[in-house]
């Protein structure tokens, strides 16, 4: 069998995320207009709530499609048993501390509504998570399908704020990004399924030709650095609109 090549990217995986870091920002941008009272567009609901959450589960997704593919490669490498859990560990928890430290910014922010649970924290949990589940394979996607279905019970169970990760919470519960475990984590574990059918031992099933390859090589630039744009997005974005006028400077209180 052919080894793969640890730095190979597929450019439609990149292409992929990169069209979903596109929606992120343009969703984003609405969401600052609304927010700052300076557009009226109905954000989370009817359209605009699908994009949002089509923009969400294609991340989420495309996490566990990577995680299939980063095992496999893992273990060509010879990373097995423990080391292969500390390698995931450390990953998950790294993006676990960057979902925690954007939960102080947004507190210290905005307050009410801050990001308890978001996509980060739940990328970062679930990538410390996978190990468990590496062995089912293709059996993923019943898992996923599973833990989709939990959502049905556990949607209306209230309880305290600490089980906000578990998809528990209390009555009036809000944050301005929340994706708790259930039901998302069912959709990394889809797509870790997915992954097993599309990209068995961590290469395609069969190699796409490029459509248009000045659109898709932007695209997967976006895509290969999604983590960095989504950490750096809002501090660029909302600098930009103060300064076209788009968001009046009295919003943070100057002049």
């Amino acid at each position: 069998m052919k080894e793969i090549n640890p730095v190979e990217r597929y450019w439609e995986i990149d292409t992929v995320r990169g069209v979903a870091i596109l929606m992120m920002v343009i969703y984003h941008l609405l969401f600052d207009l609304v927010y700052f009272g300076n557009a009226d567009i109905a954000i989370n609901s009817g359209f605009w709530k699908m994009f949002a959450l089509t923009c969400a589960g294609t991340f989420v997704f495309l996490v566990g499609l990577s995680l299939h593919i980063s095992r496999e490669r893992a273990i060509q490498k010879g990373i097995t048993g423990i080391a292969l859990v500390r390698k995931y560990l450390i990953r998950g928890l790294f993006i676990l501390a960057l979902g925690y430290a954007i939960t102080i910014l947004t507190y210290q922010a905005i307050g009410g509504g801050y990001i308890l649970f978001g996509i980060l924290h739940l990328i970062g949990l679930s990538i410390c998570l996978s190990p468990l589940f590496f062995s089912l394979q293709k059996k993923n996607i019943i898992a996923g399908m599973i833990v989709i279905a939990l959502a049905l019970v556990v949607t209306g169970i209230e309880g305290p704020l600490w089980l906000a990760w578990l998809g528990i919470h209390p009555m009036g519960f809000y944050s301005i990004d929340y994706e708790p475990l259930i039901p998302w984590f069912g959709l990394v574990l889809i797509g870790m399924g997915a992954g097993a059918y599309l990209y068995p031992n961590g290469r395609p099933l069969r190699q796409f030709t490029t459509p248009c390859p000045f659109v898709t090589n932007l695209l997967g630039v976006a895509g290969r650095h999604s983590l960095l744009i989504y950490i750096i997005h809002q501090p660029v974005l909302i600098p930009i609109l103060m300064v076209t006028g788009m968001i009046p400077l009295t919003s943070f209180g100057i002049f």
